[in-house]
This record gives C-alpha cells, sequence and structure tokens, in this order.
C-alpha cells in the first residue's frame, strides 16, 4: 500500500512536466507525416476496401444461383481475380497508364525492376482492385451455364488488354507526376472533356457490356423459357447471402467513389454522401416501382436497386448535389427494376441482373456528369460525355463477343443440358458444396461418371 501511493504521488508530481513537453513531441512526430503519406495510406484503405467488392460480388451470385452451382461460382470469383492480379501487373497496368498515345499506353517498363515511391505502388494496389470488380460483373450474368475453362481465358483477355485499353482512354493520365513514362498520355476521351470520374463507364459499363455479349453468345439456361417463350421461374438458393453480399459492395464502394480522389482533399464529403444516398434512394425506388407493377415489394429487386443507384452515382458524386444525387439514384432503381423485365422481352437470362445495374445505369450514371453538373447544364459537356460513353460501350461489346465466340468455338463456352441438370459443381469439379444433402439433380440425370470425364477415383 505505501508503495502504490508513492508512485501515485510521483505521477501528480510529473504530470504538469509531462503535459508540457507533450505538444513539442506531438509536433515533432507531425513534421514526420508529409501529404504523400497520407495519400498513400488512404489508398490502400480505399483499395482494400474496393477488394471487399469482390466476395461481395461472390455472395450475390451464390444466392442467386442454385446450390448445385455453387463450387463454381466460388472458383470463377476466387480464380478471376488471381487472374486479373497477375495480367493487370504484366501487361495491363503498361496499357492502361504507361505513355504512349490517345488510344493505347505503349511506353512499357517492367514493374518489378522500377525504383518508385510508395504512392506509386498504392495507386497499382488501387487500381487492380478495379479490375477485379470488373472482371467478375459478368460471371453473376452467366452463372449456372458457362464452362469454367472458357470464363477464365475471357477474364484474361479482359484483364489483360480489353479493359486497360479503354480504360486507358479515359483515365491514361492519372498516373501524372508519380514515376517517369506513366500517366503523361492522356486519353482521347479525356482530352474530349469526357468526364467519369470514378468508373460508371470505364469500370461498370465495361463489365455490363461483356454481361451482355457473354449471354448472348451463351442463351440461356436450360429451362428458364417454356416452348413458347415465356419466362420460367428459377429461384437462388440463398436470398440472405446476396443481401449480405449487396451490403459488402455498398461499403466497398465508400472506398470506390473516395478513393478515387487518390488522396485526401476537398471534396471528399460530398463524393460520400452522395454515394450514400443514391444508394439508399435506389433500393426504395426499384422496389416501389416492382410493388406497383407487381402488387408485392420484392428483396432482389430491392437489392439491385441499391446496385443500380451505386452505379449511376459513380461517375458523378464529386459534382452534383446531395438533392441531384437523390435524384439519381432513384433513376437508377427504377432502370434496375425495369431492366431486368426488359431483357426477358428479349429472350436474355441475366442471373445477377448485371446488364441493367451495371451497363444501363452506367450509361445513365455517365450522362448525369452534364445533366447535373453544379455548374449548370452544357451541351458540348452532354455531347462529350454520351460520344465518350457510346464509343467505350461499344467497342467494349464487340471486342468482349468475338472473344466469347472464339471460345465458344474453340473449347466450348456453354455447359451442355446434362452438365447443367447435374449442376456445375458436379461436372467441372467433381465436388458437392453440400454434401450433407443428395442432390437429387444426380442421381435423375441421365448420365454415368464417366460421361463428364471422371472415375470413381476422381470423386
Amino acid at each position: 500500500m505505501k508503495t502504490s501511493k508513492l508512485l501515485l504521488g510521483a505521477l501528480v508530481a510529473l504530470t504538469p512536466a509531462l503535459l508540457q513537453a507533450a505538444p513539442d513531441t506531438v509536433a515533432d512526430t507531425a513534421i514526420t507525416v508529409n501529404s504523400d503519406q497520407i495519400d498513400t495510406f488512404f489508398l490502400i484503405i480505399a483499395g482494400a476496401m474496393v477488394f471487399l467488392m469482390q466476395p461481395g460480388f461472390l455472395l450475390v451470385e451464390l444466392g442467386l444461383s442454385r446450390s448445385k452451382n455453387a463450387l463454381n461460382i466460388v472458383m470463377k470469383n476466387v480464380v478471376d481475380v488471381c487472374v486479373a492480379m497477375l495480367t493487370y501487373f504484366l501487361i495491363g497496368f503498361g496499357l492502361m497508364f504507361a505513355n504512349g498515345n490517345g488510344f493505347i499506353g505503349m511506353n512499357f517498363q517492367w514493374l518489378s525492376s522500377l525504383d518508385v515511391p510508395d504512392k506509386f505502388w498504392a495507386f497499382w494496389f488501387f487500381q487492380a482492385a478495379f479490375v477485379g470488380a470488373v472482371s467478375t460483373i459478368a460471371s453473376g450474368a452467366m452463372a449456372e451455364r458457362t464452362r469454367f475453362q472458357g470464363y477464365i481465358i475471357y477474364t484474361v483477355v479482359l484483364s489483360a488488354i480489353i479493359y486497360p485499353i479503354t480504360a486507358h482512354w479515359s483515365w491514361g493520365g492519372l498516373a501524372e507526376g508519380m514515376v517517369e513514362g506513366f500517366g503523361g498520355s492522356k486519353g482521347f476521351l479525356a482530352e474530349m472533356n469526357f468526364v467519369d470520374f470514378a468508373g460508371s463507364t470505364v469500370v461498370h459499363s465495361v463489365g455490363g457490356a461483356a454481361a451482355l455479349a457473354g449471354i448472348i453468345v451463351l442463351g440461356p439456361r436450360k429451362g428458364r423459357f417454356d416452348e413458347n417463350g415465356n419466362p420460367v421461374m428459377i429461384v437462388g438458393h440463398n436470398m440472405p447471402l446476396v443481401a449480405l453480399g449487396v451490403l459488402m459492395l455498398w461499403f466497398g464502394w465508400i472506398g470506390f467513389n473516395a478513393g478515387s480522389m487518390l488522396g485526401v482533399s476537398e471534396g471528399i464529403g460530398l463524393v460520400l454522401i452522395n454515394t450514400m444516398l443514391s444508394a439508399g434512394v435506389g433500393g426504395l425506388f426499384a422496389m416501389a416501382v416492382y410493388w406497383v407493377l407487381h402488387g408485392r415489394p420484392d428483396p432482389g429487386l430491392v437489392l439491385n436497386g441499391v446496385l443500380g443507384g451505386l452505379v449511376a452515382i459513380t461517375a458523378c458524386c464529386n459534382v452534383v448535389s446531395p438533392m441531384s444525387a437523390i435524384f439519381i439514384g432513384a433513376v437508377g432503381g427504377v432502370i434496375s427494376a425495369l431492366g431486368a423485365d426488359l431483357l426477358l422481352k428479349f429472350k436474355l437470362d441475366d442471373v445477377a441482373g448485371a446488364v441493367p445495374v451495371h451497363l444501363m445505369n452506367g450509361i445513365w450514371g455517365t450522362l448525369c456528369v452534364a445533366l447535373f453538373h453544379s455548374d449548370g447544364f452544357s451541351v458540348s459537356s452532354f455531347v462529350a460525355q454520351l460520344s465518350g460513353s457510346a464509343i467505350v460501350v461499344s467497342s467494349a461489346f464487340v471486342l468482349c463477343f468475338i472473344t466469347f465466340k472464339i471460345i465458344d468455338k474453340t473449347i466450348g463456352l456453354r455447359a451442355t443440358d446434362e452438365e447443367q441438370d447435374v449442376g456445375l459443381d458436379f461436372s467441372e469439379h467433381a465436388a458437392n458444396a453440400y454434401p450433407d444433402f443428395a442432390s437429387p439433380n444426380i442421381e435423375d440425370a441421365d448420365a454415368g461418371l464417366e460421361d463428364f470425364g471422371f472415375d470413381d477415383e476422381d470423386v
């Protein structure tokens, strides 16, 4: 007890001296932290949030699909980000940001040998997380009937070539000032004053265009339409997983949009509030539209409405007012709801609703840069936005359509009817995501293990 009293007395006696010295200590520490270090840390956190969108996409696709395809979906969403990281490092980043011309980066440098500041690697990390996101958008649309090897080849082509080149047209100058040889060549769309702050067109419309090309080449799942062409409901196996995935995507989108500031700077608060408002209103309006048309609120459309609002605000979140963000999100939610019905009229089977959410809302959000700009509407800006969106979307669609056609005609893209019956988990991976439950699809299928290239030892 006596020792405790002595220690307490000593602490009280020293407190004034400690408090007097504290400001100098804090000041000395603050001097060692410069703005580049703060921006680097900010990019790392934002990139990590964007990377968290990958499991978000996985859970959305997983819940909207049937249980017999669960492991195939896990494989696609994990392997495509593995592929994206490697191909973007070796090829894609140079095509996107290296100096060259308005169409493509050409002054390649071997990234591994560069002596660069940490901010440059943080910038690479942030941009690489975007590649993972754009690659997996088509996966949800093409679920339950796409062969695994064909999908992986598409991922290589998109992440290494198609996305980096089309992104260079708008974002080629973003790395300017970081490292010599990068960012010095603006893309031709940027020179036309086309603006896409965080990627409504550059990321989401490109991913949506790939999804549209994929579902056209693939055709619908077996049983999706009856003999008269009427749509038949195919229910996913776990809607709570979809909800969790959407909430993870919403969280990741905070990093997606705020991180596109590329540092801690004025205006970040506006980006955040616009992102949150547009997402929330998108979900409400998608719910309202379906409720009016069908007499009930649909959980899936509420969730896709949230994503539609997020995609729509992505291009313009730094230049529109919060009230404009509310309107933009509302229209985004309506597009998500009505776009899904429009696809069915054309007999297009989009499992996750990727085309209305990412392609249609990507175009809408890009136009909103001109329509709702806080400086006022400009005809020249609207023409630039419309032209830029049309060029990127049409280019991505054509390139992806050709890619899918080549894959389909060579190694094959679509799973057979028998493979769809038993599920891609079994036919592609000889596995079962839920082994405690018997699969009636496997028992009822008119095919044996040998028909899928397996023997008893493989299973």
